[in-house]
């Protein structure tokens, strides 16, 4: 059978924690139909449901092992960029991991006791095990964080709009991100996704983002940290200053319409990654029909597909430009 490259993936053939575990995910109100903004046919006000997507990941983030990087919540969709933990939720004890499945979930009344200290006999604690155990690889699960996320928000705005059926348009999208080069640039194709839309004018007044949220609370526990240090395995890979500069240059540098117009103030961390101005531009202004499934270098995204057991992966002509070897 002849694969279609526009035929949706099986997410395993999308997801590989051994490759990455920085993942840009996004989701669509279906019919792309203005469901968390202000709807130009009825006139009705929805923004404050963007208001709900925040808080949301901000409590989905405090249980699961994925560590949120960047977000923009617009009127239509959203973008995520996580960062999945396989390792922290395998260091977890029984006990954590049952008290942070159970924030979600009431879960059976067998984990409940163990939870609460009863004593259980062998085989109700084999049992128990077995949840637990499941709940383990749920909480490093990306498709359980997108329906932890997707399905909540769905059932609030239906209750809203006393209606029923669905809300997002089909499955999430996902892209890894196989270099630090990439992660960075889809972090702040990201982060201007306000300013790209004409919705906003600085980071500081582009709402319901994550570049808004770090510069008004830097020290926000709810989003991942940065730091260049290489042993901090949970960072983003840079300073915070770094990325702010990149961003803000980016957004001020921006044009969609005069896109070889550069200012020479270059922030440095371009030069560090190696990363092309111009090229970044481009892939920030450009509004792709459908997202590559990855996003690195051309030696990462071969690697990636070997992985995934594909002869072919969409990207390579965006990785040859953006992240050269």
């Amino acid at each position: 059978m002849v694969h279609n490259p526009g035929m949706p993936q099986p997410r395993k053939r999308l997801v590989s924690l051994s490759d990455t575990p920085y993942y840009h995910c996004i989701s669509r109100c279906v019919r792309r139909a203005f469901l968390c903004g202000v709807d130009p046919v009825s006139g009705f006000d929805f923004s404050h449901r963007r208001g709900w997507i925040v808080e949301r990941l901000k409590d989905l983030a405090s249980v699961f092992a994925i560590d949120l990087c960047a977000y923009a919540v617009m009127s239509t969709h959203y973008h995520l960029v996580i960062r999945v933990d396989r390792e922290r939720a395998l260091a977890w004890s029984d006990e954590k991991v049952a008290e942070r499945w159970l924030k979600l979930f009431r879960g059976p009344p067998l984990v409940q006791r163990l939870i609460a200290g009863e004593r259980l006999g062998e085989a109700e604690r084999q049992a128990a095990a077995v949840w637990i155990e499941t709940w383990r690889h749920r909480l490093y699960d990306l498709s359980w964080f997108m329906r932890c996320l997707n399905e909540s928000i769905a059932r609030m705005a239906n209750a809203e709009d006393h209606c029923s059926g669905r809300f997002w348009e089909g499955r999430f999208r996902s892209q890894a991100l196989l270099d630090e080069r990439s992660v960075l640039a889809c972090m702040a194709y990201v982060d201007l996704n306000p300013i790209r839309a004409a919705m906003a004018a600085t980071l500081e007044t582009s709402d319901f983002t994550s570049i808004q949220e770090r510069i008004q609370h830097p020290d926000a526990f709810e989003l991942a940290p940065f730091s260049d240090q290489t042993s901090d395995t949970r960072a983003i890979p840079c300073r915070m200053i770094d990325y702010l500069q990149l961003v803000d240059w980016a957004g001020r540098a921006v044009d969609t319409q005069k896109r070889g117009n550069i200012p020479p103030d270059l922030p440095p961390i371009l030069y560090r990654l190696g990363l092309d101005g111009h090229e970044l531009l481009r892939y920030i202004a450009d509004k792709p029909k459908r997202i590559a499934s990855a996003l690195g270098s051309v030696s990462r995204l071969r690697a990636f597909a070997r992985s995934m057991g594909k002869q072919f992966i969409m990207g390579i002509s965006l990785g040859r430009r953006l992240c050269p070897e």
